[in-house]
């Protein structure tokens, strides 16, 4: 009798990919984890896991001037915009110049007290909610000497105002004399105003050319009257007020960039100023609870070789002031604020960091309470040291901070804070570091975990802020954008009207052996349900990507609110669906697929993704 063998059949593989996290732009894609994607433009975390098609952006505004977007400022519920030169307050529609002569770079502001001071390299100003000055319109007036006789003498009190040309000297007067010597000689053209303590406890103010006159190359001031002794013994009973410009005073503040609010402990009672391009390695500090009044004493030389201050972070009840320019060193000087025997605050070096030197002003920001900041080889962050508590720098970027290195520009990156996120914006595209999603990876032993990233190419974002939990951004033509927010919402899914290029690349699939023959049989895909959703899997054969299945429809679920006869649907499934599909892509030794979805209205999610393959036997041969 004739026997036959059958012969056995080809085993058949599968593999899936369950866990979503983010993008690695660092290693090959045969090198890249299965849960990481080395081209995932336009997509974002959903939940922890899985990921999604970013949402689209919508205009609001356009700057009257068409000015590049510089700034964009909040106090009390107002916005203000500072777009070209000019800054704005828009209030819905409606925009109303508030200052001319801005300088036409970014610009930083801090609240205090109930107004806004701005911070533009120009000229420091404030806006109190009616109007905007320049601080030195209305900088404090130091007394700088106390109980000084009219022929001199003295008790030096207050430091003259670097923003201010006036200041105050008290005299205790003398019976019959009517000649009062001021400090400085050569005083400026302001009128000089003098005021006397009466009998009756009350100070009078005299008038310059009335009651008294003035030597302004000599400083001396003389009254018709003689202002007599002090009614109260031991009290001053003279106070004059002078005038002097002096050379370069107010544009070390009005140079000024960047910010610190911190004070003695911790306290948010004074600004620290810095960003002075004349004066790179210095910065100062202002009285206590008051920004309009930088003492001439009050500075600090941080840096002596020439490293230029570029930003801050408040570690605790520290200052940590970041240099630029050092490359990996001490880049970063710690100081703690106390008081001295006279009550007075110091501000004294108390440590030094090690790490990465920042590069780029404006890109400082905190994930929680980590501050993050750009350096020329990633994003990186102020961390301690577990067994000394020692702090310095480490990085937080790794899987995209070799696409980081190659960009031009990193000097003039911005960055926010949008929900968990940490949002770069440099040469017009988005970085993203997930502060939900941590990673430890071994490659990268001198830091202890990075965030996963995500890319978003195109946007034209100048710059960007988070505004009632949206995220917004500003364009080099003055155009105000907004992140629709509302996931579920299929209009939610367009850039001004034109559809979002979102895909999902995976890494390299090569099987059971590597070097064998494969034929991939059946791709699955696990989407979120949406009123429109799609997707378009692509699969790469020896480099050339070819369209291997169309879920088109399947996906979808009917509503009665959003109807779209192009793509209509019965469905009322509104589950995650699973789509399964057969391809035949044979005689390779690997393969990658992307999921992709372009449509214009379309949201996207990937909850799941699975691949089916034979491995005959034989081995790879090209």
């Amino acid at each position: 009798m004739a026997q036959f063998s059958i012969p056995a059949a080809e085993p058949k593989y599968s593999a899936t990919i369950e866990y979503f996290r983010g993008i690695d732009l660092l290693n090959s894609p045969s090198n890249v984890d299965e849960s990481r994607s080395p081209a995932a433009p336009n997509m974002i975390r959903d939940q922890v896991g899985k990921v999604r098609k970013r949402m689209g952006y919508t205009t609001r505004a356009t700057a009257p001037n068409g000015g590049r977007i510089n700034g964009v400022h909040f106090l009390n519920g107002e916005r203000l915009i500072h777009a070209g030169t000019k800054l704005y307050k828009l209030a819905g529609t409606e925009w109303t110049e508030l200052a001319d002569g801005m300088a036409d770079a970014r610009s930083k502001s801090f609240s205090f007290d109930g107004k806004l001071y701005l911070l533009d390299g120009n000229t420091y100003r404030v806006y109190d909610g009616t109007a905007v000055k320049a601080v030195s319109e209305e900088a404090y007036v130091p007394t700088i000497i106390i109980s000084r006789s009219p022929d001199g003498g003295g008790t030096t009190y207050e430091a003259l105002n670097l923003l201010g040309l006036a200041w105050k000297e008290s005299f205790l007067g003398k019976a019959d004399v009517k000649e009062y010597q001021l400090t400085t000689i050569e005083l400026g053209e302001e009128a000089v105003k003098a005021e006397i303590l009466g009998e009756d406890g009350e100070w009078s103010e005299k008038t310059e050319g009335t009651d008294f006159t003035v030597d302004r190359e000599k400083g001396l001031v003389t009254f018709h009257t003689a202002p007599g002794e002090s009614p109260v013994k031991g009290q001053d009973n003279v106070r004059i007020t002078a005038s002097k410009a002096r050379e370069g005073y107010a544009d070390k503040i009005n140079k000024c960039r960047i910010f610190a609010v911190y004070g003695v402990g911790g306290a948010e009672d004074r600004v620290f100023l810095s960003g002075n391009p004349d004066e790179p390695g210095q910065d100062w500090y202002s009285g206590f609870e008051d920004p309009t009044y930088f003492p001439d004493t009050a500075y600090t030389k941080v840096s002596r070789d020439g490293s230029a201050v570029v930003g801050y972070a408040i570690l605790g009840n520290t200052l940590a002031t970041f240099l630029q320019g050092k490359g990996v060193g001490r880049n970063a000087v710690v100081r703690t604020g106390s008081l001295d025997a006279d009550g007075e605050a110091l501000f004294r070096v108390t440590n030094t960091l090690l790490g990465e030197a920042p590069v780029a002003p404006f890109s400082f920001a905190y994930i929680g309470k980590e501050p993050l900041f750009l350096t020329e080889r990633g994003i990186y962050a102020i961390t301690a040291e577990e067994l000394t508590g020692e702090k310095y720098t480490q990085e937080r970027s790794y899987l995209i901070s070799s696409a980081l290195m190659e960009l031009a520009g990193k000097a003039d990156a911005a960055a926010s804070i949008y929900r968990d996120f940490y949002v770069l914006s440099i040469g017009g595209d988005l970085y993203l570091l997930d502060g939900q999603q941590r990673t430890y990876e071994k490659n990268s032993p001198y830091s202890s975990y990075q965030y996963e990233a995500y890319y978003w190419p195109g946007i034209g974002a100048r710059l960007t802020w988070t505004e009632d939990g949206v995220l917004w951004f500003g364009t080099e033509d003055g155009k105000l954008k907004e992140f629709a927010h509302n996931v579920d919402d299929p209009e939610s899914y367009n850039d001004d009207g034109q559809a979002i290029d979102a895909y999902w690349e995976t890494s390299d699939f090569d099987g059971k052996t590597f070097f064998k023959n494969k034929t991939f049989t059946a791709v699955s895909v696990r989407l979120a349900a949406a009123v429109l959703t799609g997707v378009k899997i692509y699969a790469q054969r020896r480099g050339i990507w070819n369209l291997v299945y169309d879920a088109k429809e399947r996906a979808r679920y009917f509503d009665w609110s959003y109807i779209d006869f192009s793509k209509f649907v019965f469905s009322s499934d509104r589950t995650p669906r699973t789509l399964s599909g057969k391809v035949k892509i044979k005689k390779v030794d690997k393969t990658r697929f992307r999921l992709q979805n372009k449509e214009k209205n379309e949201p996207f999610g990937i909850y799941a993704f699975g691949v089916e393959w034979k491995e005959p036997g034989s081995n790879y041969k090209r």
